[in-house]
């Protein structure tokens, strides 16, 4: 059972399509952006000049791209013509964007990279280390395609970066309520808008927000921080393309000090901030003030403004369509398979004591009790209707705080009389393992 992104898609043909074509003569530096729905599919063709997306270059005069459901903008560098068949919701032309800065942060890091590749030395007499670059930014500041972005450019000059993955609201490599970590290989592909290689390393979280147990969501972050550094051991060639790391949008508060331990525990060198003068500073003065091989380079880089705010409502919705992606596709093409077995026959446990009580209540000089990592078995199942849980490679219960996720299920219905679960699976047959995580993340959907 793989912890698949979106599973095999394929393209749609593009005489399918219904809609007007209509074309664009776009200026060098100019973009085509264009916000599809979750219903909506919209054919693009390249008839002359240069472009692409994402950072993926778009061949001229070939195939017909299929995109959607998704907001993508077709920049040029040079300038080029390009058709669009079909409906979207929105489409128009934007002469402002900030792709030139990205490109000029991708020419810095592969610099890097080809540096750290040939076992240089920097200023400072030390070897150059491989980029590790987490970019920061509130909700909806375009952190993730920037990410795409930087991880294609890397890409095409013949690096295989890291990308993680740390924004267990959203989630761009499997199910949200994870942290997780895939090498790029190939471009992201434009029509499926998915990061391809191997299949992720996924550690499961549980929750949309790591507020309801952020030292879970630290011990997390810390085990995908182990997983990395074992790649940049195993493989000096990958290890010195660096990592690329997606984080989430709460910026204040917890949600800061949570992004500096993520920085610290990957050991990242570079902060990319994404619109936010404030956030800038706070990262400069907290992380760009050391000095020699501890010193981290902060910059900050225009938000694009092709990039739409959603609405707390059309977050959820969100995710609820990435549960439904990793079951039945992203176009519905994959059949996953509803599946029952006897509850005594599974292990689900849970991480967590439950809520710390506030200071304020508990008696002067009392502490709470409650372990934060404590692990207990799951003994009502109906506690765990509606939610995914994760089968996890662990080989006993002691060691599923510390393994990664072989895949995940999502729980349909409990029969207490008859003793039985009723689970949605990516496939048929038994399942990897009978020992589970659930979380508290609840999703509904038929």
């Amino acid at each position: 059972m793989a912890t698949h992104q979106h599973g095999a898609i394929a393209a749609t043909d593009a005489h399918t399509l219904s809609g007007e074509k209509e074309t664009f003569d776009l200026a060098a530096g100019h973009e085509l952006r264009i916000e599809l729905d979750h219903t909506t599919q919209v054919a693009v063709t390249v008839h002359a000049g240069d472009a692409e997306v994402f950072g993926t270059p778009l061949g001229v005069g070939g195939r017909t791209l299929v995109v959607g459901p998704q907001k993508v903008a077709v920049y040029t560098m040079g300038g080029a013509r390009v058709e669009v068949q079909g409906s979207p919701e929105v489409m128009y032309v934007g002469e402002e964007t900030p792709m030139r800065q990205y490109i000029n942060v991708h020419d810095v890091l592969q610099a890097q990279r080809d540096a750290c590749g040939r076992g240089e030395a920097g200023a400072d007499g030390a070897l150059v280390a491989p980029p590790k670059v987490m970019l920061v930014g509130p909700t909806d500041s375009g952190k993730s395609t920037i990410c795409k972005v930087l991880a294609n450019y890397a890409v095409r000059c013949g690096s295989s970066p890291l990308f993680v993955d740390l924004d267990v609201g959203q989630g761009s490599l499997t199910v949200p309520g994870c942290v997780s970590a895939c090498a790029v290989e190939h471009p992201v592909d434009v029509e499926d808008a998915v990061f391809p290689g191997e299949p992720p390393v996924v550690f499961y979280v549980g929750s949309a927000s790591p507020s309801e147990n952020a030292d879970l969501y630290r011990h997390c972050v810390e085990r995908l921080a182990g997983v990395v550094e074992e790649r940049e051991r195993r493989d000096a060639v990958a290890g010195s393309s660096g990592i690329l790391v997606n984080t989430m949008g709460w910026v204040e508060g917890l949600g800061y000090e949570l992004l500096l331990h993520a920085a610290e525990v990957l050991k990242v060198n570079t902060v990319v901030v994404i619109g936010q003068d404030r956030l800038h500073a706070q990262m400069k003065k907290r992380l760009g003030s050391g000095s020699g091989s501890g010193k981290v380079a902060v910059v900050k880089v225009a938000k694009s403004d092709g990039v739409v705010l959603r609405s707390k409502e059309q977050r959820q919705e969100a995710r609820q369509r990435r549960v439904e992606e990793y079951f039945y596709g992203l176009r519905k093409d994959l059949m996953p398979v509803s599946q029952t077995a006897k509850i005594e026959n599974l292990e689900v446990y849970r991480v967590g004591g439950g809520p710390k009580a506030p200071r304020s209540a508990l008696p002067i000089g009392a502490t709470s009790v409650s372990d934060p990592l404590k692990i207990s078995k799951v003994g009502d199942f109906r506690d765990i209707l509606n939610c995914m849980v994760a089968i996890s490679h662990a080989s006993s219960p002691e060691e599923l705080l510390n393994a990664n996720v072989a895949g995940f299920i999502y729980v349909q219905d409990v029969d207490v009389e008859k003793g039985t679960v009723t689970y949605l699976s990516p496939r048929d047959g038994a399942l990897p393992s009978t020992l589970m995580l659930a979380g508290t993340y609840r999703t509904y959907f038929d």
